[in-house]
This record gives structure tokens, C-alpha cells and sequence, in this order.
């Protein structure tokens, strides 16, 4: 209760929509036509700038409407409203885009990629990745997405390294709505959702809610998802301030499918699911993972003058939940147990039911001050924010001798971060000059881990960011050239390496140039960019000193690529939209280290190579949507997605490869518009129409037996042909 109460600290997630009045228009033409002033307006919803970035940055970066997203969320996560990103490549634990779900964005991870809600860092402080299964259906409260490839300009969150996605919930409804959605499909996968809101209340109060239920058996076997969520926002809105509390949580309990498919099962029995098949006999029905994450966010927004404004935040998550695992002939020693004696006999292994359980919050605040003049914007801003998280792991159930929810380990962590940042944008005639410098401190605190207890961290990073850049715009012509550099700090994962091996920080430079024209139905653009690393961590299959597989620093490596889009108007009712990723992923020089099965003292087999692609970094991704409303009330669309092949590993050996795929979506929706309603939309999707069998993602381990390598690959497939139909209700 007491670290509850720290939810009181503050933010820089506040901006104004004068700088990005394009884009709030289109995010906010219900409120254009309502009595609201323009004061109200324009200070919600907030468009942070803290980690947005604006149309005149000199940036790369994609925007995804409400109305879109509307139109496209019929209950799969968040990165498959994402696939059509440029260089986007998302996957499925279970199959169907619902459960545990993935993206990579230029090859690029989510433990690098920037994820904000309403501007709040959400990637885990300590495993550094994004785990969207804790927030089911936020899609459902979400009004823009902003993508940003590269480093971009964000400057809350310590995952930005490659890539940004901020999702805004803080919009105004100007009038009363309520809306029902309810969604069916392949795998008995259902949604439901209600949504309703005041509206403004005397020209001032709003309150938005939504309650949301999502289950799905899953394409794999016994891959089942219940999800649960509830979104509350509630705001004031003056005419010279704002503010707005925000409170949504989501419950989930998914049975686990995190193992992967070998490669005979890829062929055979391609929705296996080997995850509780320790138990004999059939599976273990409880092999699930159980979470529960609840975010409180307080926004306050105030125009000081005509010139500058202040914004400020305070946040903080809490979560707590375990998976839990049957484990077949397991030692008591690994549990710190004592071997019981059975009919006078010590008995030395067990069956075990166990739980891994984390408990944690994070919490903080963030601030910042806009000064905004027509050809001059300036923005200063900082926060802190503070992780504490306590590991601990129960046995709940012996076949022999151990007590109930005896508690095997105790382990405690705790990370802080201070920030701040200034970034000045200066128009000189049609050139728009940028620069953002930001200096971040990171204290990480670990007390242990689950199997090497006697490994403590205590690690400090200040870092400097700094990026510059200048957009050009004339004719229809808009051009722009960046640099940013960014630095980051290792995750909890890759300090499990003992005293003598412990991994350095990893630096990015990036450069990006684009060009764009729009002319007559036409919107082109090309972007090309080098991103630099030094000392990038990747798995090179080394055990370190204290046994365990991590990630290694490697000197340098690169990604290097253009990426094309065009929306061409093909007729008044016809619109092609397509996009194509070509990059070269390489790093100069890698070792490679394999398990020696043959040697007698467990030394590993060491392989050097020259120029290896980086691993599940396709050269070419191409994405096309084919959009027809051949009458006014029917929108179809036909999606096409490639991805070439992706390397399981840094040795570029084909034999250690996902294949390339192809496959094409289709959705067809259809809104009927009866009197005294706002709208009742139909939508169908049929998703891979071809029943194409693919695996987006995977792992693979290789080991020296009999003189032979013996090659393991795993993968994980994503279902056949499916389908979800969806009626949303709008009142």
C-alpha cells in the first residue's frame, strides 16, 4: 500500500496539437463541429511530444488512425495491427494473433523497441520487452497509433533503440456514445466489449469506460487465452488547463505454448504443443501463465501564456501473477530440499509442481515546458522513474516429501532512471531545423537469480543522446536528413553472466534521409538509412562463467536499407497502398560457440565467421493493401504481406532458417446507418486465405555428437486459413 501511494510523482508526456495540427484535425473532427472552444481543443487529447514526433521533424515514422483501427480490431493483439509498417514482421505463440504476440520493426526486437501508453514507458524495465497480453483489447481505447522506425525523437523509455510505437488513449468524445462489440471466429475464439461516455458535461467534465472479454482456444494445441480489461478515463478540461486521470488493468491466464515445434513436427503435426507433457499421462491442465497488470496515469496540462505551456504526469504499474510448470524427475537438491526417506530408502528426485511468480511496480513521473511560437518550438522536460521487483518461486505440489508453497528462492530488484531533455525546432523560410540532446542516468540493482542466487549486480549508466536533423519542404516536396545516437543498458537476462563476464552498454548510430511528394492521388516516399552498432548483444550460444547461455557483446554491426511506399488512387473507388523493406543486416565479425558432446572436458567448439546476417532480419519485407468501396456503405480489403528469409542465428546457414512466406488477408466491412443510431458496422476477415503453412519465428540450438553437428531448429507456426466476423454497435 505504501509504494501505491508513490503514484504522486510527474511527466513530460504533454503537448499541444498546435505543432501537429494536420494530424489532430483527422484524430479530432468530431470536436470541430462541436460547441467546444478552441482552447478546449486544442489542449486535449495530449499529443506528447515528449515522444511523438511532429510532421515537421526529421523523422521516420507512420500514423494510424482511429478510423482504421476501428475497422481492423477484431480482437488480435497489438503488432498485427501493426503488419503493414514498413519492415514490420509480427508472430504468434499461439497461432492466431491472440495470447503472446510479437513484432520486430527493421529486424529490430521489442526489447529496442520504444512502446508508450499516453507517453508512459511500458516495455519492462527489467527484461526490456513488451508484453501486450497484459493489456487485452487495449486497441479498443486506443485513438492513434504513431510509429517511428529508427531512433527517432522519444525521449521517455529506455527501449528506444531502433524503434518507437506510442499508443494516445486521451481523446474528447464532444457527445454522449455508448458502443457494444461483440467478435467470433476460428479456434472458438470470442470477443466482447462495451464502451460508453458522458461526453462533455457542462462544456467541461468527460468520462470514458470499457469492458472487455477475450477467449480463444488457439491455433496450437491447448494454446487457450482468457483475457479480461477495463479502461477509465476520466478529465477536466478548462479553458487554460486540463486535468486527467486514466486507470485500465488487464487479467490474463494463457496456457502456455512458449516451446516451439521441431522441425519433423513443422511437418507433421504442426499444432503440437509440448508445454505440460512432463506430466505422465495426459497433458497437465494448469501449464498456464497468470498475470495481472493495473496502470493508474494522472495527466495535467496548462497554457501558461499565449507562448509557453506546462504539462506533467504522474504514473505507475503495478503487476503481480506467476506461470506455473509440472516438472518430471526433478532433483531436491535444485530446490534446496532436503531427499526424504521413503520406507527407509532416501529418495533423491520428485515430481514437482511449481510457480515462478513476480510481484512488482513501476513508478514515476515526467514534466515538460513548450514554448511555441510560429516558426520556433522549443521543449524542455525530465522525469524519474523507479522499478522494484521481487522474484520468488513456490512448490505447491510434491510427489514425495516437500512442503506446500515452500519457497525455493527470494529474489529482490530494484531499478531507477532519471532524465531530461531539451529539443528546439527553428523554420528558416522552407527549412525546418531540428535539434534534441538528452542526458539519461540508470541505476540497476539485482539481488540475485533464480538458478545462481550468488550473483549480485550493482551497475550505473549515464548516457547522452543527441540527434539532429532538417526537413526541407516546397512544391509538394517534403525531404528530410537525420542523425541520433542512442545508448541503452543491458536487460536482466544479460547480467546472469558472473563477475568476470559482465556485458556492456550497446550504442546505435543512426542515420536517416527520406524524400516525399504527394501530386494528384499520389503520396510517395522513400526513406534510406545506415544504423551503426557497437557492442550489440546477441546470442552466440557461449556459456558464460556461471553456466548459462547469454547474450555476448559482438564489436560492430550494421543495418543498412531503403524503404519505399506509394498510395496511389487508382479510381474514385480504388486504392493501392503498398510498401517494400530492402536492407542489408550484417555484422563484420562473429564466434560462434557449440556444445562439445565428445569432449571430455566440456569445452565448447568455437567457429569464426566474416559478414553474417543478423539473425531474423529478412532483406526484403513487402506489404500491399488493395482497397475498393465500390459502394458508399462497403469497404474490402485485400492485404498481401512477404517476408523473406529470416536467419535463426548469426551464421547465415541456411539449414538454421525460417523460409520465406507470402500470404494475403481479406476483410470486407459494411456499415449500416439506421435512424437513432450512430452506426451498426458488419466486418468479416478471413485471415491467410491461401491456408499458406509458415512459421514467422523460432530458435535453434546445435551441439558436436558422434563427430557430428547435430542441428536442432524449433519454430512456430501460425494457423491456416481463419476467420473472425465482428458487429460493432454504435449508439
Amino acid at each position: 500500500m505504501k509504494k501505491l501511494l508513490l503514484i504522486v510523482l510527474l511527466l513530460p508526456r504533454c503537448i499541444t496539437i498546435f505543432a501537429q495540427e494536420n494530424i489532430s484535425a483527422k484524430l479530432n473532427d468530431n470536436l470541430h463541429n462541436s460547441s467546444i472552444s478552441k482552447e478546449q481543443r486544442l489542449m486535449p487529447p495530449i499529443e506528447i511530444r515528449a515522444v511523438r514526433a511532429g510532421i515537421e521533424y526529421p523523422f521516420t515514422q507512420n500514423m494510424i488512425l482511429k478510423s482504421k483501427i476501428e475497422k481492423s480490431n477484431l480482437g488480435q493483439d497489438i503488432p498485427f495491427m501493426l503488419n503493414q509498417i514498413p519492415g514490420a514482421v509480427i508472430n504468434s505463440d499461439a497461432g492466431n494473433g491472440i495470447g503472446y504476440t510479437g513484432i520486430r520493426i527493421r529486424g529490430t526486437d521489442p526489447t529496442r523497441i520504444n512502446f508508450t501508453l499516453n507517453g508512459i514507458a511500458y516495455n519492462d524495465a527489467e527484461a526490456q520487452g513488451v508484453f501486450m497480453v497484459n493489456l487485452p483489447d487495449f486497441l479498443s481505447s486506443t485513438n492513434s497509433i504513431q510509429v517511428q522506425r529508427g531512433v527517432g525523437t522519444s525521449s521517455n523509455g529506455s527501449g528506444a533503440f531502433g524503434a518507437t510505437v506510442n499508443l494516445l488513449t486521451n481523446e474528447i468524445e464532444a457527445k454522449a456514445y455508448g458502443s457494444l462489440s461483440n467478435s467470433i471466429g476460428s479456434y472458438h475464439t470470442r470477443k466482447n466489449t462495451i464502451k460508453a461516455g458522458t461526453g462533455l458535461i457542462n462544456n467541461r467534465y468527460t468520462v470514458d469506460v470499457r469492458l472487455s472479454s477475450l477467449l480463444s482456444d488457439g491455433y496450437v494445441d491447448r494454446a487457450s487465452s482468457n483475457l479480461k480489461s477495463f479502461y477509465v478515463s476520466t478529465a477536466s478540461i478548462k479553458e487554460n488547463s486540463s486535468l486527467r486521470l486514466n486507470i485500465f488493468s488487464g487479467k490474463e491466464k494463457t496456457y502456455q505454448a512458449w516451446n516451439g515445434i521441431t522441425e519433423e513436427q513443422l511437418s507433421n503435426n504442426r499444432k503440437f504443443n509440448s508445454a505440460g507433457t512432463e506430466k505422465p499421462g495426459d497433458p497437465y491442465e494448469n501449464e498456464t501463465d497468470n498475470y495481472q497488470q493495473t496502470h493508474y496515469q494522472l495527466f495535467y496540462n496548462k497554457n501558461i501564456n499565449s507562448s509557453w505551456k506546462f504539462n506533467a504526469a504522474l504514473f505507475a504499474t503495478k503487476g503481480d501473477g506467476y506461470y506455473e510448470q509440472y516438472k518430471a524427475e526433478e532433483e531436491y537438491e535444485k530446490y534446496g530440499l532436503a531427499k526424504p526417506l521413503v520406507n527407509g530408502e532416501e529418495i533423491t528426485t520428485s515430481d514437482f509442481i511449481r510457480q515462478l511468480w513476480l510481484d512488482n511496480i513501476y513508478y514515476g513521473s515526467n514534466f515538460s515546458f513548450q514554448l511555441k511560437e510560429a516558426k520556433k518550438e522549443i521543449l524542455l522536460g525530465g522525469g524519474n522513474s523507479i522499478y522494484e521487483g521481487n522474484h520468488f518461486g513456490k512448490i505447491i505440489w510434491a510427489s514425495h516429501g516437500a512442503p506446500k508453497d515452500f519457497k525455493w528462492y527470494n529474489l529482490d530488484a530494484r531499478k531507477t532512471e532519471q532524465h531530461i531533455f531539451g529539443k528546439w525546432l527553428q523554420q528558416v523560410g522552407s527549412v525546418s531545423i531540428f535539434g534534441d540532446l538528452q542526458m539519461r542516468s540508470v541505476q540497476y540493482s539485482i539481488g540475485g537469480f533464480r538458478n545462481t542466487p550468488n550473483v549480485l549486480i550493482n551497475k550505473k549508466w549515464i548516457f547522452i543522446n543527441p540527434k539532429t536533423g532538417i526537413r526541407y519542404v516546397k512544391n509538394g516536396y517534403s525531404s528530410y536528413l537525420s542523425y541520433a545516437l542512442a545508448n541503452k543498458e543491458p536487460n536482466r537476462d544479460d547480467f546472469e553472466a558472473g563477475s568476470s563476464e559482465t556485458p556492456k552498454h550497446e550504442t546505435l548510430h543512426d542515420i536517416e534521409a527520406g524524400i516525399e511528394k504527394k501530386y494528384r492521388g499520389i503520396q510517395l516516399s522513400a526513406t534510406f538509412y545506415h544504423m551503426y552498432y557497437k557492442n550489440q548483444l546477441v546470442l552466440t550460444g557461449k556459456i558464460n562463467d556461471v553456466g548459462a547461455y547469454t547474450r555476448t557483446n559482438i564489436p560492430t554491426s550494421s543495418r543498412t536499407g531503403i524503404e519505399l511506399e506509394a498510395e496511389i488512387k487508382l479510381a474514385k473507388w480504388l486504392t493501392l497502398s503498398n510498401n517494400i523493406a530492402l536492407s542489408s543486416n550484417k555484422i563484420r565479425k562473429f564466434t560462434e560457440y557449440v556444445d562439445n558432446y565428445d569432449d571430455n572436458e566440456g569445452k565448447q567448439l568455437a567457429t569464426n565467421y566474416e559478414r553474417t546476417n543478423l539473425a531474423f532480419s529478412p532483406a526484403m519485407v513487402y506489404n500491399a493493401t488493395l482497397s475498393a468501396k465500390p459502394v458508399k456503405q462497403l469497404e474490402v480489403n485485400l492485404t498481401t504481406k512477404y517476408v523473406g528469409r529470416q536467419y535463426l542465428d548469426n551464421s547465415s546457414r541456411k539449414d538454421r532458417s525460417l523460409d520465406a512466406y507470402a500470404i494475403q488477408d481479406l476483410q470486407f466491412n459494411y456499415t449500416f446507418l439506421p435512424k437513432g443510431m450512430k452506426s451498426i458496422e458488419l466486418m468479416t476477415q478471413i485471415n491467410n486465405i491461401w491456408s499458406k503453412l509458415y512459421a514467422p519465428n523460432g530458435y535453434t540450438y546445435s551441439y558436436i555428437y558422434g563427430s557430428e553437428l547435430v542441428k536442432n531448429n524449433y519454430y512456430y507456426p501460425m494457423a491456416e486459413r481463419n476467420f473472425m466476423i465482428g458487429l460493432n454497435i454504435n449508439l
